[in-house]
């Protein structure tokens, strides 16, 4: 569910104490761990896996810290313990309370994630604000497949040729082989099973009772899972653009085809229309859509050569529109890239035009994340191992990507045949069954055309989910929504929730404008 540059860009413009008593820890927790001190000190820059994009500057007035954790909590003396990065933005009048924050992924590393949430005056008088690198990924103790995910990238999933979707099936099987090859002893114990553990021990060494929680997608399976399993000690959870976190990782994530052709077909392609005075993609969203599609079919045959040995194919089309899909802050450049590649790919225009078009797209290429190989190894370990995979066979996963094509899903359900949990060899935990019962209420916030986590899944959630709440946010695709948009109304509800324990009533607030080029 993770949407991790989108989410550096956030940050980016977001930026433009006292010592806790100690807290209970559940019984059976070995001393060692319970005992530990938490040695808070400024962030220095190499000591956090920020996004690519995001200026270390933003870390001043962050501290650091660390701690040790079970490799298995169910075996806490077997096997070498782990390291957890954790951060602390303290609050500005004296922490009564702490709020652990999670970004997404699952695998995204969250240590650098509480300068998000520097803005929330109100919320920062009195509580910490916590980050943390969950195990497996940025700071903490990593798991790596070694960047095996290449030889999938390189292969067109809407190429439906038997050999071409063979390859793929055979290059996923390759990564999953990899991965429990390179992190074997390890990977096992990448889940939530063992994270909402480390979470709650974190509960201990920061001295509280209670935590609150904000946890964005993938965070909000971990607050709800963390909430199910130590109810006595869930504070006030929010729970922003959210998973099916009652169902599995393969249902939650077979929602988002229908998620994201729905933002890129019905929203963004009829605001490329609107401009069409400055694009010239054509005047209505069918228009842009099916040129798309043409420009698409053009890079298969001929992908563009950008220099240095890079090329820009289907593929990295298909990317560049699916980033676009989730922070309408991105349409204008996703436009411009649409126009440099219909200008490159054109071998009737002006050779400077063309070199012109090839120099920007690559200008505009993402940067390399360093912890790209710990978030995907960490993602699918946690997808893989925590829920079921059903369906492994290779007709199955052909005709189920097959399916999403033929119901006009393709930009997102053709890649539905890459499922390396089919080959994944599965650890199951005993992990309780997630219906809120016997939990404090929660707080959902969604976006109703968010592309990444569908209404659709957050609406079953919710109905699934005893005492949850949720705030709808209308007209508004953006994945991540409190604190990270500038909506007040939204805003000042959730911190409402968080700093008085004022818990909303289901409503509907509007979401923000778009963006003119």
């Amino acid at each position: 569910m993770r949407n991790q540059l989108g989410i550096a860009a956030v940050v980016t413009a977001v930026m433009s104490g006292l010592v806790a008593t100690a807290a209970p820890a559940e019984a059976g927790v070995p001393a060692r761990y319970t005992t530990q001190k938490l040695d808070w000190h400024q962030c220095a820059a190499n000591e956090v896996s920020l996004p690519p994009g995001v200026d270390p500057a933003v870390l001043k007035g962050l501290e650091c810290g660390t701690f040790t954790t079970p490799r298995d909590w169910d075996h806490p003396g077997q096997g070498p313990d782990l390291t957890i990065a954790v951060s602390r933005l303290a609050a500005t009048a004296g922490a009564t309370a702490s709020v652990v924050t999670n970004p997404g992924g699952p695998g995204g590393a969250g240590q650098f994630f509480p300068i998000a949430l520097a803005g929330q005056k109100t919320l920062r008088q009195h509580q910490d604000i916590i980050g943390m690198d969950a195990r497996g990924t940025g700071k903490s103790t990593t798991v790596d497949c070694h960047d095996n995910v290449a030889g999938i990238l390189r292969l067109d999933p809407q190429d439906r040729d038997p050999r071409n979707l063979n390859e793929i099936i055979d290059q996923t099987q390759a990564f999953a082989r990899a991965c429990q090859q390179t992190s074997g002893a390890l990977l096992p114990y990448i889940n939530t099973y063992q994270t909402v553990r480390d979470i709650d021990l974190l509960r201990t060494l920061l001295g509280r009772q209670q935590i609150n929680w904000v946890g964005y997608s993938a965070g909000t399976w971990m607050g709800a899972y963390y909430a199910q399993t130590f109810p006595q000690h869930t504070g006030r959870f929010v729970l922003d653009s959210n998973t099916e976190f009652t169902a599995t990782w393969q249902q939650s994530f077979g929602l988002q085809p229908l998620g994201i052709e729905r933002r890129w077909r019905d929203d963004l392609a009829a605001w490329l229309a609107k401009y069409d005075a400055t694009y010239h993609l054509g005047g209505t969203a069918e228009v842009v859509y099916k040129g798309a599609q043409t420009l698409r079919a053009t890079l298969g045959h001929s992908p563009l050569d950008l220099g240095g040995g890079v090329t820009y194919g289907p593929n990295d089309l298909d990317s560049s529109i699916l980033e676009a899909t989730s922070a309408h802050r991105t349409w204008p450049e996703l436009g411009q890239t649409l126009v440099n590649v219909k200008t490159a790919a054109d071998p009737t225009a002006a050779e400077p035009a063309r070199a012109a078009a090839l120099a920007a797209i690559k200008a505009g290429l993402p940067p390399v994340d360093s912890n790209f190989g710990p978030q995907v190894a960490t993602e699918f370990a946690v997808r893989c191992n925590d829920t079921r995979f059903v369906g492994a066979d290779r007709a199955s996963l052909i005709r189920r990507s097959q399916a999403y094509i033929d119901a006009g899903l393709p930009l997102w359900g053709a890649n539905q045949i890459v499922q390396p949990c089919a080959f994944w060899q599965r650890h199951p935990e005993p992990n309780p069954t997630i219906n809120g019962k016997g939990v404090p209420p929660v707080l959902m916030v969604q976006a109703d055309r968010d592309p990444l986590t569908p209404i659709e899944g957050a609406q079953q959630a919710h109905a699934r989910f005893q005492n949850s709440r949720m705030i709808t946010v209308t007209n508004e695709g953006d994945h991540g929504q409190y604190a990270l948009q500038g909506n007040t109304a939204l805003d000042n509800l959730v911190n409402n929730y968080l700093v008085n324990g004022v818990l909303p009533a289901d409503q509907s607030v509007p979401g923000g404008t778009l963006p003119t080029p």
